[in-house]
């Protein structure tokens, strides 16, 4: 496994915390902040001191209440197959896979059924019995593209250059690159063999499909944000309130500004407005933003984080790993995720000559259902969907770390 060894550069008053938890360091700084500090008793003006949803679950209930899984049957597949003959007919580049030129009459509307649990039920799906082998690697995409469509019509990039040139590149393999990559190179663990924490990515909606599991661990997770605040509204407001107020969130893509200033948790009540009339919890971070990892460690010249920003990081994760479930991962599943309700990990794992883990992902967005977006993250909404063309899209066929993820290789950093 790449060594994921806490950075030892960064800015100057940058509390004790690595990229990957320390449950004594954890608790040696709750304990102490409990003991010297006068730590707020009350939520922030507006908050719930509860949500009660299908949104909120945990690994004790989620199996009695919910069946995560559509198995495709025979007549999904040969549908599938039909379809993706119908689109290699159109001699169209992959950016060009849609509702209409990818066309699944009879499946279409069980996968708008995934994206209304997606949206406004439990947060998540498996789709399960996509053959995966029987297809070319260029085949396999075409076909997760299409269907996925379905459940998400709008691809987001998820890097903005490809050959050195602009473009949109629509899909990003999550495997091992550390053999052919040196590791000062690798900014991000999603490119190695190590422990995944619990965090966000861009966008409202994670699709994974699955190429190949490990020879050897590798469990996927998923956790309820919204069961994780429910538990620190109760426990600890004063957390709420750090969570809700801004952080400087690192930008590792070399586009504008090197961070911004902005909260990790915006709470949405009901409204009378008909487009935004439900209650939502939004979570959106990413751990290794504010301790680095690997190659690209937090920058010595940004503002470092708190001792109570420090403690909510630690919290945020050791709360999602009780309460997450763990997926059986198989060769050919499609995992749908809200990204704006539900934290996902991983667990390390090892690969053989046989067996090397291989996830390919998309970052989507459906407009019928889509929740409303914090203002604060608009920007970063707009450099995932806005001015996406399919005549732009890229779709790389082998694994590749994307530009964000590059280490500071040349800034020495």
């Amino acid at each position: 496994m790449a060594k994921s060894k806490p950075a030892k550069t960064g800015p100057v008053g940058q509390p004790d915390i690595g990229y990957t938890p320390d449950y004594k360091k954890y608790l040696a700084r709750k304990q102490r902040r409990l003991e010297t500090e006068t730590l707020e008793k009350e939520l922030p003006s507006g908050f719930p001191k509860r949500l009660e949803s299908n949104l909120v679950w945990d690994n004790i209930d989620i199996a009695s209440r919910y069946d995560w899984t559509l198995q495709l049957s025979p007549d999904d597949l040969q549908e599938l197959q039909t379809a993706l003959r119908h689109f290699q007919g159109l001699g169209k580049p992959p950016g060009y896979v849609s509702q209409e030129t990818f066309p699944l009459d009879k499946l279409h509307s069980k996968l708008r059924e995934v994206s209304t649990e997606i949206h406004d039920g439990f947060g998540f799906k498996v789709v399960r019995g996509l053959p995966i082998d029987k297809y070319t690697r260029e085949e396999a995409l075409v076909v997760y593209a299409g269907l996925a469509s379905h459940v998400a019509p709008t691809r987001g990039r998820q890097d903005h250059k490809w050959d050195g040139k602009p473009a949109d590149v629509a899909v990003n393999h999550i495997k091992d690159m550390t053999a052919k990559v040196d590791t000062s190179k690798i900014g991000a663990p999603a490119y190695t063999t190590d422990k995944q924490v619990f965090h966000t990515d861009s966008g409202d909606i994670i699709a994974l499909l699955c190429l190949e599991t490990a020879a050897e661990g590798g469990l996927s997770k998923l956790s309820s944000s919204w069961r994780v605040y429910n538990e620190l509204a109760e426990t600890r407001p004063d957390l709420i309130k750090t969570l809700a107020e801004p952080w400087p969130v690192e930008n590792f893509d070399g586009q504008g500004q090197p961070y911004i200033n902005r909260p990790l948790l915006f709470y949405q009540a009901a409204s009378n407005d008909i487009s935004a009339n439900k209650e939502r919890l939004i979570i959106q971070y990413a751990r290794r933003t504010f301790t680095g990892f690997l190659g690209l460690p937090r920058s010595a010249s940004i503002p470092p984080i708190t001792e109570a920003q420090a403690e909510a990081l630690d919290t945020l994760h050791f709360l999602a790993e009780k309460h997450a479930l763990s997926l059986d991962f198989q060769k050919g599943d499609i995992q749908f995720v809200n990204n704006l309700s539900i934290f996902h990990a991983r667990d390390g794992f090892v690969d053989s000559e046989v067996k090397q883990r291989h996830l390919v992902r998309l970052w989507l967005r459906d407009d019928e259902f889509a929740w409303k977006i914090p203002e604060e993250l608009g920007a970063r909404w707009d450099k995932v969907y806005k001015g996406v063309t399919p005549e732009n899209q890229i779709f790389p066929l082998e694994p590749f770390v994307r530009s964000a993820s590059l280490g500071k290789v040349e800034s020495g950093e």
